[in-house]
């Protein structure tokens, strides 16, 4: 038992002389300096006390006030050059963010075939600004020379990037739309090996081998974005995308709405991405396959689109409807497409038979078609209620003279959409011939339902033709 008594007697002595030490050490804090003895002192010594602190957390240092946080800076001993990093990279990323918020770029319209000039105005206007403002803040906070210090805060990337920008994109955290950018800048890399590869082979890129490159691209974006921001990227940036606004471009008067482009990219996406993998197979399979995905896209658009603005969109993939289109557009009557569309069919009709009419000289041919495009001219500007234009005397080699009026074989009555210009072309008549038969009526106030008399004997339209009853 007596080491048991030991035991405890030493573990007292232990405790009282460590608490003895640490009350030392509390009233007599270590310092570091030069201990020096003062001239003709006692003999007393004294220390030159230097307090530096060695421990400190950025969250003290940064401050929401720009001049506050520079003078923490420079508390701290940070070097002028790097308190200019600092600050310039700091404001170039408090710009940048209120650019992809408060900027609206074209590649937020990526419904539109071709840029909006108000819109590329008005963004170029908004940029301007913001750098106005951010040359400003800077020019406070760091003098008028603080350009000649930007050394090392203006990213000065190998590749120029893509806009993440506005209320999808524009918000994301930095480091996503960091990630998006690797995502992008990696697919160009890719693409651009690829192509060489094939180049210095002397072969041609593989529009299948393309697709998988793009599908790659998309897999990587999924795994960083949420479903709406990888529709909004692929929205502006997908080549699928792309070549509908090339398509809906050719169009030219279509102007599909934002719904209108969205509902079309989703409704086809998929089977563009089918198409694409099929390019270049020529095997009977995949010439079945593709024939099949685009009777499937063609149903997609349609019942994206609704049956009315599908027909105008079918409408407009013919040329000929397209310059009808455009010319009562320019005429102010919307209502005259249908009529002027059936000028240009006829006068394309006419215009093809005189080209492979054998028994013709192309001295003939040559004036047969221009006495076809005046007689166009004629019968669209009375469809758009214009003046008829003067008949060019030299232009045209004189007629014969006219023959004895034949009399009116039978009337016939206008059908909708038609106008006594399309019926003339129809039956092979000119335009005089139409008005010398109907002396009594003023042909530019016909509208449908109305008789008019054809003169014999005539060119007699097929059935096929007759307007329905």
């Amino acid at each position: 038992m007596r080491w048991r008594t030991l035991f405890f007697a030493s573990l007292a002595v232990n405790l009282a002389l460590g608490a003895a030490w640490l009350v030392r050490s509390v009233r007599h804090p270590a310092t570091r300096g030069t201990a020096e003895l003062e001239a003709g002192g006692s003999g007393v010594m004294k220390t030159n006390v230097v307090v530096r602190r060695q421990f400190f957390s950025w969250g003290e240092v940064e401050s929401a006030d720009y001049p506050t946080y520079i003078a923490n800076l420079r508390n701290i001993g940070c070097p002028d050059q790097t308190i200019r990093d600092i600050i310039i990279a700091d404001v170039n990323l408090l710009f940048a963010r209120r650019q992809a918020a408060e900027v609206t770029s074209p590649e937020q319209q990526w419904w539109r075939s071709y840029p909006d000039v108000a819109v590329v105005r008005a963004a170029a206007e908004k940029v301007r600004a913001l750098n106005e403002e951010r040359r400003a803040l800077l020019t406070r906070l760091l003098g008028p020379k603080w350009e000649s210090g930007d050394l090392a805060s203006l990213p000065r990337p190998s590749h120029p990037g893509v806009a993440l920008d506005g209320p999808v994109l524009g918000t994301m955290p930095t480091e996503a739309k960091q990630a998006v950018q690797d995502i992008s800048s990696r697919a160009q890399d890719r693409l651009q090996a690829y192509l060489e590869a094939q180049r210095l082979q002397g072969k041609n890129p593989d529009p299948a081998e393309l697709a998988k490159l793009r599908q790659q691209t998309r897999d990587d974006l999924a795994r960083v974005l949420t479903p709406p921001q990888v529709e909004e990227y692929l929205l502006r940036y997908s080549q699928d995308a792309n070549n509908l606004r090339t398509e809906l471009g050719r169009l030219k008067y279509f102007d599909a709405t934002p719904d209108e482009f969205r509902a079309l990219f989703r409704a086809t996406d998929s089977i563009d991405q089918q198409l694409e993998a099929l390019a270049g197979s020529n095997d009977p399979n995949s010439v079945a396959q593709r024939n099949s995905l685009l009777q499937q896209r063609d149903s997609a658009r349609k019942l994206a689109l609704g049956a009315g603005r599908y027909q105008e969109f079918q409408q407009l993939q013919d040329p000929l409807y397209r310059d009808a289109f455009a010319q009562a557009q320019q005429a102010g009557d919307p209502d005259a497409v249908e009529t002027l569309y059936q000028i240009n069919l006829a006068t394309a009709q006419q215009q093809a038979a005189i080209r492979a009419n054998t028994n013709f000289t192309a001295e003939q041919k040559a004036i047969e078609l221009k006495r076809a495009e005046l007689e166009q001219l004629q019968a669209n500007a009375l469809a758009k209620g214009q003046e008829l234009p003067p008949e060019p005397a030299a232009a045209l080699p004189a007629a014969p003279p006219p023959p004895a009026l034949v009399p009116p074989t039978h009337s016939y009555v206008l059908g909708a959409g038609e106008s006594p210009s399309s019926v003339a072309m129809r039956y092979g008549l000119s335009l005089g011939a139409l008005k010398t038969a109907n002396p009594g009526l003023d042909l530019s106030k016909l509208k449908p339902g109305d008789p008019i008399l054809i003169p014999g004997p005539g060119l007699t339209p097929s059935s096929a033709d007759q307007p329905p009853p």
